[in-house]
């Protein structure tokens, strides 16, 4: 029997994940009411930003070779400047069209960068080493614990608090608020437009960075479509958290890894592996229990 520790540990590190792509997901829609199905392919980007251009199986280290304290912030960078790029290029031109041709083309530009990295890279995953000692486990409370599962808890927190203090105490996060609530009116009262979504994108694309550095790290491989599982999971995230909702997004992403890990732990060995078919059935009980989430946003209530 697995121990209370390990399962809340377990179900910690992956909900953060899951949070994180969530948080990415929901800061754009609560802006632009836009469900951004690229978010996927900016998870896929940033790992392949790490290897050099190759369709051998074996990845040979590119920027995967600096060290840590300049790794990390390069890649944030890239994932933030990919997001801005696909904001000017493709969505600054459809801020007049409809929810549903926006996330069309979300779906389109999401096939385009996913061809792109395999006309480059190729279709076959590539072995990647990164980082292998955090996946080193140590003792707590009787717990067998990686050190990367620990890093992932204490940074999701810390990624939370911050975004938290960013919307509250600076002008652009109360910009942002303002537009998430009312982007029409937002406008009128002077909220810089382009400043608050192009530094939403940002916010999304650095977010999916750390999301793709996480993942690689875990797992050791690049594919191509790696992205494509955490960008499903995080949209349901998102719904059941309440679109344009950051705390729903938050709280649903650590309620889906701590549902995931509990199936994988207590089903019986038969039925594990078919653990995703009863977590999406308990995602439909939710919708139906509760379909406008669990936290609904200010925007989406009825005003007097």
């Amino acid at each position: 029997m697995t121990s209370l520790a390990q399962l809340f540990f377990d179900a910690a590190a992956l909900g953060g994940i899951y949070a994180m792509a969530a948080l990415g997901i929901a800061l754009i829609f609560g802006v632009m009411n836009l469900v951004n199905f690229a978010h996927g392919e900016y998870i896929a980007f940033c790992v392949f930003a790490l290897i050099v251009p190759s369709t051998d199986a074996a990845a040979v280290m590119f920027l995967g070779k600096a060290p840590a304290l300049l790794l990390i912030p390069l890649i944030l960078t890239i994932g933030a400047l990919v997001a801005m790029a696909s904001e000017y290029v493709v969505f600054r031109h459809m801020r007049k069209a409809s929810p549903v041709a926006m996330m069309i083309s979300s779906f389109a530009l999401g096939f385009i960068i996913q061809n792109a990295l395999l006309a480059v890279y190729g279709g076959r995953p590539k072995a990647i080493s990164l980082w292998p000692e955090l996946n080193t486990p140590i003792d707590i409370a009787g717990a067998s614990v990686p050190l990367l599962q620990l890093i992932v808890i204490l940074t999701t927190l810390a990624v939370v608090t911050g975004l938290a203090a960013l919307l509250r105490k600076t002008r652009i996060g109360l910009e942002m608020r303002a537009a998430a609530e009312n982007f029409t009116m937002a406008r009128l009262l002077g909220v810089r437009a382009n400043v608050v979504i192009t530094g939403a994108f940002a916010l999304s694309g650095a977010l999916a960075a750390a999301v793709a550095l996480i993942m690689v790290t875990q797992t050791g491989v690049a594919d191509v479509r790696m992205g494509g599982h955490i960008m499903l999971v995080a949209f349901i995230a998102t719904v059941i958290g309440g679109l344009g909702s950051l705390p729903g997004a938050v709280a649903a992403g650590f309620l889906i890894g701590a549902a995931s890990v509990l199936l994988q732990a207590f089903l019986p060995l038969d039925a594990r592996p078919f653990r995703d078919a009863f977590l999406y059935t308990l995602v439909i009980v939710s919708l139906l229990v509760r379909p406008q989430g669990l936290f609904v946003p200010n925007s989406a209530k009825p005003r007097v």
